[in-house]
C-alpha cells in the first residue's frame, strides 16, 4: 500500500497543487498605489480623446429650441476646424486635463479602498459589491473633482460658441466663474453629476467586475493580457453610456452658459422633454459612445499595467 502511494504521488502532486493554488487569497491592491496608477492613467487618457468629448458637448448644447447650427458630427468637426483650426477641437483640455487627473485617482482610489473591505475571505470581490463599489468611486469623484471641473470645461466650450468669447484660459476663466458667480457657479448640476458618476462607475465596475471574474475562474490571481483588458473596459463603457446618456445630457445643460433657464435638475429634465422630445436626451450618443469606450478601455489598460510596475517598486505586503 505504501510503495503504491509512493508510485502514484509524483504523478499526482503537481495536479494537486494546481488545484490547490487558486484556493490562494487574491492580490489586493493597495488605495495607494490605485491613487497613483489612476491618477497617469487619467491624464494620458483624456489627452487622447478629448476632441470627441469636444464634439459631443457641442451636439448636446445645440438646442432644437433655436435653429441648430450642426447638421451632425462631421459638420461640427467642419465649422469647428474651418473657424478655429484643429487646436479649436481641444478648447477647454487644460480644464478637462487638471480634472481627469485628480478625477481618476479618486474614482481607483475610493474603489480599491471600499473592494478591500468588501471582498470575501478568499479575495474575490463579487459583480454585486463590485457595483456598489464602483457607486461610491462614482459619488466621490463627482462631489470632489467632476462637478466643478466639467462646468467649467462646459462653460469654456460653450464661450467658444459666443460672438465674442470671454475666457483667456483656465485660470483666467476660473476667476471669471468664481467672480461673477461665487464657488456656487462651479457646482452647477451637482445632482446631475452625482447621479451621472455613480451611475457611470457602478455599471462599469460591475461589467469589469462580472467579466474579470468569469476569465479568471477558479483562479484569482490569473494574470489577464492588456487587450483583454482593454476589450473588457470597452463593453463596460458601452454599458454605461447606454445606461445614462439621458444623466449627461441634463448635467451638460445644467452646466452651460444658459443654465439659468433651469430652476433645478428636475426642471431641466422637463423642458428638454417638453420643448425637444425624448430623443433629445440622447443627442451626441454616438461621439460619447466611441469615446467612452475608448477611454474606459485605454484607462484599464494603462491602470493595470502601472500597478503591476508599482507592485514591483513599492512594497506594501
Amino acid at each position: 500500500m505504501s510503495g503504491q502511494n509512493r508510485f502514484v504521488s509524483p504523478f499526482h502532486r503537481p495536479q494537486f497543487v494546481a488545484a490547490a493554488a487558486p484556493a490562494g487569497k487574491a492580490k489586493l491592491t493597495h488605495p495607494g498605489k490605485a491613487i497613483l496608477a489612476g491618477g497617469i492613467a487619467g491624464g494620458i487618457e483624456i489627452c487622447i480623446t478629448f476632441p470627441t468629448e469636444y464634439v459631443k458637448t457641442q451636439l448636446q448644447l445645440d438646442e432644437k429650441a433655436n435653429p441648430p447650427k450642426y447638421k451632425g458630427i462631421v459638420d461640427c468637426v467642419k465649422q469647428t476646424v474651418n473657424s478655429h483650426g484643429v487646436r479649436g477641437l481641444y478648447r477647454g483640455l487644460s480644464s478637462l486635463l487638471y480634472g481627469s487627473i485628480p478625477k481618476a485617482a479618486v474614482r481607483f482610489g475610493v474603489f480599491e479602498f471600499l473592494s478591500n473591505k468588501m471582498r470575501d475571505e478568499t479575495g474575490k470581490l463579487d459583480s454585486k459589491r463590485g457595483f456598489f463599489c464602483g457607486l461610491g468611486a462614482g459619488v466621490a469623484e463627482a462631489v470632489f473633482v467632476v462637478c466643478p471641473m466639467e462646468t467649467v470645461k462646459v462653460k469654456f466650450i460653450h464661450d467658444q460658441t459666443s460672438a465674442n468669447p470671454k475666457y483667456k484660459g483656465f485660470f483666467h476663466g476660473v476667476r471669471e466663474i468664481i467672480r461673477v458667480e461665487g464657488l456656487k457657479g462651479t457646482y452647477q448640476g451637482l445632482t446631475a453629476t452625482v447621479l451621472k458618476q455613480g451611475s457611470n462607475q457602478a455599471i462599469r465596475f460591475y461589467v469589469m467586475t462580472s467579466l474579470r471574474n468569469w476569465y479568471k475562474g477558479d483562479d484569482p490571481n490569473k494574470a489577464i493580457n492588456p487587450m483583454i483588458t482593454g476589450l473588457f473596459g470597452a463593453v463596460a463603457g458601452a454599458a454605461s453610456v447606454f445606461g445614462n446618456t439621458p444623466l449627461d445630457v441634463i448635467k451638460t445643460r445644467m452646466q452651460g452658459l444658459e443654465a439659468h433657464k433651469y430652476k433645478s435638475t428636475l426642471d431641466c429634465a422637463v423642458k428638454i422633454m417638453k420643448h425637444e422630445g425624448p430623443m433629445a436626451f440622447y443627442k451626441g450618443t454616438v461621439p460619447r459612445l466611441g469615446r467612452v469606450c475608448m477611454d474606459v478601455a485605454i484607462v484599464f489598460i494603462i491602470y493595470e499595467e502601472v500597478v503591476k510596475v508599482l507592485n514591483i517598486v513599492w512594497k506594501t505586503d
